[in-house]
């Protein structure tokens, strides 16, 4: 008998204690704390895989396509130089070497993919021999094979920029103007007359061609410019920064280190919360969690400065993802990560839209063993969009820039293992969850939300699309690193 009752006493201590370490989700739907000026967008960087007959080609621009998102941010880039840049060779007295047969396809194809929205253009690759080397740069046939040393050199050999900024005003006239005029006065007709809402003046300068900022801001000046003259509505997104370094925000930002009439419409910057070195997929829930905090309070110190120096300038992050450690970049990379790398996105998002970041960006389309394979949002292997794919279409189909946030708060949680903000628009009420951790996390909902819709994202779901249910009961079940949604009608 005694035996009994001290095993009854232990059961209901035991359900006691677990019941109380349950984490309780609470809303208040009155309480408004701010309204967001966030969009949820996408980069695309161009690499073979995006060339017609590519593989993960179809895929990858349907899947844009159906996206339909804003300030989608389109990068030829460098290691594939054949790619990105249209003029390969110097001009001599007699030819030059205008090509656009090999970029047409992909920058045309994303143009249609995006039609009708807007988009930030960043021809980033400024042609090599434009800078001053001890020998040329040499770039391969293969206009799929990687070379990592194409953006040598670190000074102009014009120093007036005028060569610059007369090779971008040609390659904007290619795709605006329907053609431009050569250096040696020869006329290439296009035909293309695309709308170019935003320009992105290069990328990474602080990395590619080791700029200062000082000399970054004089090239941004002289391309603005130059570019206003041919498209004088387009806006510009500047220094698209690799690292947050104070000193150039300081700088770029301050209205005195820039020509008169230059306005600075959007500043841009990158954040890749990565694992250490040597390190097992089982510790990265922690250390891409711990850097991606880090960022933000990173950036809660950059709208400081911006607000200070320049404050109608807007804000683009528009490089979040997450990486492998390098040791594991050769290997085939667990299932979960890619859903781990999904939550860390939506994280991005809730936080990001608190710091009132106007366009968030993960990064990137598509990326394929050799390439970046870790921030890829279609899957390399069946070309169908993955979990970081499906995570920023359910936070852009549900959450509007102008949406409303409300006080919102988890009690119990244990670690912060639980994120989650609750938003309102025009009536509509939504929840977006995630959890950080690679276990099973139950937390109790509140009542006013029973019957509303609930759309999960986990890794029980590989490449699809999250699930649909409706919310019949006091819980739900967060799966390892799952994103849910919940929309109700408030």
């Amino acid at each position: 008998m005694m035996k009994k009752l001290i095993s009854m006493v232990l059961g209901v201590l035991c359900f006691s204690i677990s019941s109380a370490q349950t984490p309780q989700l609470k809303v208040n739907w009155n309480e408004v704390v701010m309204v967001s000026r966030s969009t949820p967008t996408l980069q695309v960087v161009g690499n073979p895989m995006l060339r017609r007959k590519a593989s993960m080609h179809d895929g990858s621009f349907e899947a844009l396509r159906n996206l339909n998102a804003d300030y989608v941010r389109y990068v030829p880039w460098f290691p594939y130089p054949k790619l990105a840049v249209a003029e390969l060779d110097a001009p001599t007295a007699t030819k030059t070497s205008w090509d656009f047969s090999l970029i047409n396809p992909m920058t045309i194809d994303f143009l249609e993919a995006t039609k009708g929205h807007s988009v930030i253009m960043n021809f980033s690759t400024i042609p090599q021999w434009m800078f001053k080397t001890e020998k040329p740069v040499a770039y391969p046939e293969d206009p799929n094979q990687v070379v990592w040393n194409y953006g040598g050199g670190t000074e102009l050999r014009d120093t007036t920029m005028k060569e610059l900024t007369d090779y971008y005003v040609r390659l904007i006239s290619w795709y605006t103007k329907g053609g431009f005029t050569d250096e040696l006065g020869k006329y290439h007709k296009s035909g293309y007359h695309y709308e170019i809402p935003y320009w992105e003046v290069l990328n990474e300068p602080d990395l590619e061609h080791s700029m200062s900022p000082q000399t970054y801001t004089k090239i941004y000046d002289a391309m603005v410019t130059a570019i206003k003259a041919v498209l004088p509505n387009v806006k510009f997104v500047g220094m698209a920064l690799a690292y947050e370094r104070p000193e150039w925000f300081e700088y770029f930002l301050n209205p005195a280190n820039h020509k008169p009439g230059i306005l600075l419409d959007m500043i841009s910057y990158h954040c890749y919360a990565n694992a250490n070195s040597n390190q097992k997929f089982d510790a990265y829930e922690y250390s891409v969690f711990d850097k991606a905090e880090h960022f933000i309070n990173t950036v809660s110190y950059i709208e400081n400065i911006r607000k200070r120096l320049s404050p109608n300038t807007k804000t683009d992050i528009n490089e979040l993802g997450t990486f492998v450690s390098g040791e594991m970049r050769d290997q085939p990379i667990p299932p979960a990560y890619w859903n781990l790398s999904a939550s860390v996105y939506a994280y991005f998002f809730i936080e990001l839209t608190k710091a009132g970041i106007d366009v968030i960006g993960e990064s990137q389309l598509v990326g394929f063993p050799s390439q970046y394979p870790d921030v890829s949002m279609i899957n390399y292997e069946n070309n169908k969009p993955n979990a970081r794919f499906q995570v920023l279409k359910l936070i852009k189909d549900n959450i509007k820039p102008g949406s409303k946030l409300v006080r919102t708060n988890i009690e119990e949680n244990n670690g912060d293992d639980i994120v989650a903000q609750g938003f309102t628009d025009e009536g509509d009420g939504g929840i977006l969850i995630l959890n950080k951790r690679n276990k099973t996390i139950r937390i109790k909902v509140p009542q006013d939300v029973k019957g509303a819709k609930l759309s999960m994202l986990d890794s029980t779901l590989g490449d699809n699309e999250p699930t649909q249910s409706t919310l019949n009961n006091d819980f739900i079940e967060l799966k390892p690193f799952a994103v849910a949604m919940i929309v109700t009608g408030k």
